[in-house]
């Protein structure tokens, strides 16, 4: 046999065994722990859109209960049970709360010891059987249509040292997992709603009346403060009534006012009767106990002759679009929590304490004089039926007269349609603010002058 035969029956040998020893040889076991590694927590969940409710259950250690807050899609619009069914107009949180549940994923295997549940705080806040208060995760559920469970899990604490995770566990199940979340599992009711409350643009607001008075309860009179009227002219400049010789007003104060009227944000609601309408300035004689009980309830009296007064004044803003918002502030209200966002709990509300919220009743109406008188409409409208080249300087000249008068009438309109709009979506709700934005909004007359340049 030549050398070149036993080299290559040496290689072939050689080549064999290692094939047997690779077939033959042990395997490093995979634990089952971290099979499903990086899969998705609900695989059949893959369209946010599909989600008809989110509910995000919270557990107060204090109180040793569950707290439940919930969104529901309803006849093609999203609202809160907890509030009245106050629509939820935080529709992109909602979006985005959806997606980014379909996006996580079991991104590292923690434990399979239900002792460790409570380090990691994912035990089942709405789990009767655990003794501890402590380690409660917030439970989150995403259901479909049908009441179809989309997504249903715990999310617990932070984990240590990795930003952006948190624990995770599937109700039922023992396995924690450490998991990449990005999802605002926010409970505020702030935070579902439009945040704009009265959809105002500061620039757009011409004239301001703040009525200053108080209502003495006990007595059944009223203390006339003051009456300020502030006017801005086509520099926005503005002037007050009655002022006072060397004086004017402090333009950077008043835009400071117009901003936190802009800015304006509710923290709670409150349905009204239905027999209350939405507009006040009417007759008592169409008011039912119930409704009179409800306003006083909330800081608002009727007087002989039909007038509302508010406990602590009112507000009136115009703008250029002829809409004049009416705010009247309230009686103040007490508590925190749901006790102030839905008027729950208020047997435990401790009235010691300073009230740090109010109510609000909101109102618009329309004027039309806040437009130029109409211009004059063309006589003869044969232009209409001409083209451009065509016309003759007459009929341009109509037509430009029909142009103002298109113009001015779509600016009537729109203005009109927003305040019906605007009246629609104030009618059925007493608002709660904040103290501060009340406070932002009462006008002073000394505190908006200053001397002139």
């Amino acid at each position: 046999m030549n050398e070149t035969k036993k080299t290559i029956i040496f290689g072939a040998a050689a080549i064999a065994l290692a094939l047997l020893a690779f077939v033959t040889a042990p395997r490093k076991a995979k634990p089952n722990a971290f099979l499903d590694q990086g899969e998705a927590f609900f695989p059949q969940f893959t369209d946010p859109t599909t989600a008809t409710s989110l509910e995000v259950i919270s557990f107060d250690e204090a109180t040793g209960s569950a707290s439940p807050f919930k969104v529901v899609l309803q006849e093609g619009k999203w609202s809160i049970p907890s509030h009245y069914n106050y629509p939820a107009d935080g529709k992109e949180r909602l979006a985005k709360t959806a997606a980014s549940v379909i996006d996580i994923k079991k991104d590292d295997f923690r434990t399979d010891n239900v002792a460790d549940h409570e380090a990691c705080g994912v035990l089942d806040p709405l789990d009767e059987k655990a003794t501890s208060l402590k380690g409660r995760g917030q439970r989150v559920t995403l259901k479909g249509s049908g009441d179809q469970v989309l997504a249903d899990f715990i999310v617990g604490k932070q984990v240590e040292g990795r930003e952006g995770f948190r624990y995770v566990r599937v109700p039922e199940q023992k396995r924690v997992y450490a998991v990449r979340m990005n999802a605002d599992l926010s409970t505020k009711f702030s935070d579902w709603i439009e945040a704009d409350l009265l959809l105002v643009n500061k620039d757009d607001i011409k004239q301001v009346v703040r009525k200053d008075y108080s209502i003495d309860e006990r007595r059944g009179t009223i203390e006339q403060r003051d009456n300020l009227i502030l006017d801005k002219n086509d520099k926005n400049e503005w002037a007050v009534n009655n002022m006072p010789a060397g004086q004017e007003v402090d333009n950077t104060k008043m835009g400071n006012f117009l901003t936190a009227l802009d800015e304006l944000t509710i923290v709670g609601v409150r349905p009204k009767p239905a027999g209350l309408t939405q507009t006040l300035e009417r007759a008592t004689n169409g008011l039912t106990q119930e409704d009179v009980m409800s306003l006083q309830g909330k800081g608002y009296y009727f007087a002989p002759n039909g007038q509302l007064f508010s406990n602590e004044g009112e507000l009136q803003a115009r703008t250029k679009d002829g809409v004049t918002y009416t705010l009247r502030f309230g009686e103040v209200v007490y508590g925190t929590g749901e006790a102030v966002s839905a008027g729950t709990d208020s047997v435990n509300i401790d009235r010691t304490k300073p009230g740090e919220n109010r109510y609000l009743f909101i109102t618009t109406s329309f004027d039309a004089k806040a437009f130029p008188p109409a211009p004059p409409k063309p006589r003869d409208t044969s232009f209409m039926d001409k083209p451009d080249s065509l016309l003759t300087s007459a009929e341009r000249a109509n037509k430009e007269m029909q142009n103002k008068y298109d113009e001015w009438e779509r600016n009537v309109g729109k203005g009109q349609k927003l305040s019906e709009d605007l009246n629609k979506r104030f009618a059925k709700w007493y608002y709660v603010i904040s103290s501060a934005s009340f406070d932002k909004l009462k006008l002073v007359r000394k505190d908006l002058l200053k001397a002139k340049s």
